[in-house]
């Protein structure tokens, strides 16, 4: 069954970052120390695609630019989740993780003011 929702890149991205994440946590989780940093990571990298989801399904009336600013903003906590793990994931790892994360907020940010002046101009 093919779900239209499946077609937005920064969803594709956002699945995609979040299998990486998961094997970030396998490495994360091999320290006290990382197994905490790897449950808030885990947590707010499934939260920029569940927020996804759930705006999308939803409709596309005025909640669904809310749940992508929830999106956009749980990308950005990954983002700081990532920084504090720097002392068990390899530099080049956090920066290519970092490019994605700032691809995934650009696009939510640009699908944002696009609904949101879609909204403005239908009311």
């Amino acid at each position: 069954m093919n779900d239209p929702l499946d077609n937005l890149i920064f969803y594709q991205q956002a699945m995609q970052l979040y299998d990486g994440c998961w094997e970030d946590c396998e490495v994360l989780a091999q320290d006290l120390r990382g197994r905490e940093v790897a449950k808030q990571l885990i947590r707010s990298c499934g939260s920029i695609s569940a927020n996804i989801e759930e705006g999308y399904g939803r409709g596309y009336g005025k909640e669904y630019p809310q749940f992508l600013r929830i999106s956009r903003g749980s990308a950005r906590e990954t983002k700081g989740w990532y920084v504090r793990s720097k002392q068990m994931l390899s530099k080049e790892l956090i920066e290519n993780r970092m490019n994605d994360l700032n691809g995934i907020i650009a696009m939510l940010s640009k699908t944002i003011k696009t609904l949101e002046e879609k909204n403005r101009k239908g009311s």
